[in-house]
């Protein structure tokens, strides 16, 4: 007998009949001879139509409210998956975040989790329970709660397969596993039979969907065995481990993209010790991620340096420059939308020099500017036009010898945590 952790997405549980399949999928792992616990997202487009809701009523609502709000998306599907299951003549009972004992910093919208107390879901585990866990929240010890962000029922569901030392973690979409790039793209996309921690944690920070950089964090870790697989068919999945064996031949094991980029530019900032402290020192309080940085020649004892951040943080980041402008002088401040960045990722590029050069070229030929470089031993990513995001993807795929002659299967819409 093992312990399983399933996680399941807001498509996969989208409806009643979705559900039930759910809630059959669940029983067939507990017929196996397995002690279940389930990791479960808001019903398709739940948490968006709260969203929306609020914002009829304010154009900002208070960050606590809107936590009060979510996390009330998957207590509605804790509660229906469970009386699913209980109709399938067996015991199962559902908990919240914060009754499955998550608790976490007092950040609102994107809490850490700080400690799990898992005592509720072992017992009843313990007493042959299937046990089902509201994924993306908890709460902080005032008794606030909380919830982590997009992505965060992967980190729950992690997470809690950590704390109750589960065999197994599965992670349940809408696709039958990790792929080369987005199915949805390009239909001849690669599966992974596996994938190191590492090459997956620059996918899912590079923009790849199917997992949460937090949760693959965790999994790295914790070494809890991470699968990947559809919740739509029985097909194997991907494995994320700790080492994955590389395909005979395969340098990039996968090709990413991010729309939700943008890209400031300062002009004219004095050339002096402590300037970019002062700048990057100021966005990290307002807790603004920055990822590419880009620096041009000195001129005149001045410099221009270019940055990104998510697009969503843009208004935010240049209100935090103008606020320092009476300690960093500058000329001034532009920003550019309309950008994606793709980026390609594989173990086997620290050993094969030309990768970078044959991603250069291939954007190029497609007459496309690139406008950022960023690297690191197992990945390059490039910012460009938004405009020929498909055809680069599809060209980068081709040219790095990913495309295979089957068809992929995606089962349902995006899922959104």
């Amino acid at each position: 007998m093992a312990l399983y952790v399933m996680k399941f997405g807001g498509s996969s549980v989208g409806d009643t009949e979705r559900m039930q399949r759910v809630a059959r999928r669940i029983v067939e792992k507990q017929d196996e001879g397995h002690q279940v616990a389930v990791v479960v997202s808001a019903m398709g487009d739940t948490t968006d139509d709260l969203i929306d809701q609020a914002k009829l009523l304010s154009n900002e609502p208070p960050v606590r409210e809107m936590d009060m709000l979510m996390t009330t998306g998957e207590q509605i599907s804790i509660a229906l998956l469970s009386i699913a299951i209980n109709a399938l003549g067996r015991k199962a009972v559902s908990f919240t975040g914060w009754q499955a004992g998550f608790r976490t910093e007092s950040e609102f919208g994107r809490a850490r989790i700080t400690d799990i107390h898992p005592e509720r879901v072992k017992k009843a585990l313990d007493e042959g329970s299937i046990v089902i866990v509201a994924g993306f929240q908890g709460m902080t010890d005032e008794g606030e709660i909380t919830t982590f962000g997009r992505g965060g029922s992967d980190t729950t569901a992690v997470a809690l397969a950590a704390a109750v030392s589960a065999d197994y973690c599965e992670i349940y979409t809408d696709v039958d596993g990790v792929y080369s790039t987005d199915p949805r793209i390009v239909k001849n996309a690669r599966k992974l039979n596996e994938i190191s921690y590492d090459e997956m944690l620059e996918l899912a920070n590079l923009g790849a969907a199917v997992l949460h950089p937090r949760a693959v964090e965790y999994a790295k870790h914790n070494q809890v065995r991470l699968v990947v697989r559809s919740s739509f068919n029985h097909n194997e999945g991907t494995v994320v481990k700790e080492e994955a064996s590389m395909e005979q031949g395969v340098v990039v094991s996968g090709i990413a993209y991010d729309k939700n980029v943008a890209r400031i530019s300062i002009v004219g900032v004095s050339h002096v010790p402590g300037v970019l402290a002062k700048v990057f020192g100021s966005l990290a309080d307002s807790k603004i991620d920055v990822d590419i940085i880009v620096q041009s020649g000195v001129q005149g004892g001045k410099a221009d340096f270019s940055f990104t951040v998510a697009l969503s943080d843009r208004e935010r980041a240049l209100k935090v420059l103008e606020s320092i402008r009476g300690d960093v002088p500058y000329e001034e401040v532009t920003s550019e939308e309309d950008l994606v960045k793709i980026s390609i990722v594989g173990a086997g590029m620290v050993s094969h020099p030309g990768v970078a050069a044959q991603m250069f070229d291939v954007i190029s030929k497609l007459d496309v500017n690139i406008k950022m470089v960023s690297t690191s031993e197992i990945k390059v990513s490039c910012v460009i036009d938004s405009g020929k995001l498909t055809e680069v993807v599809k060209a980068l795929h081709t040219a790095y010898g990913l495309d295979t002659e089957n068809q992929v299967f995606v089962g349902g819409p995006k899922d959104r945590r």
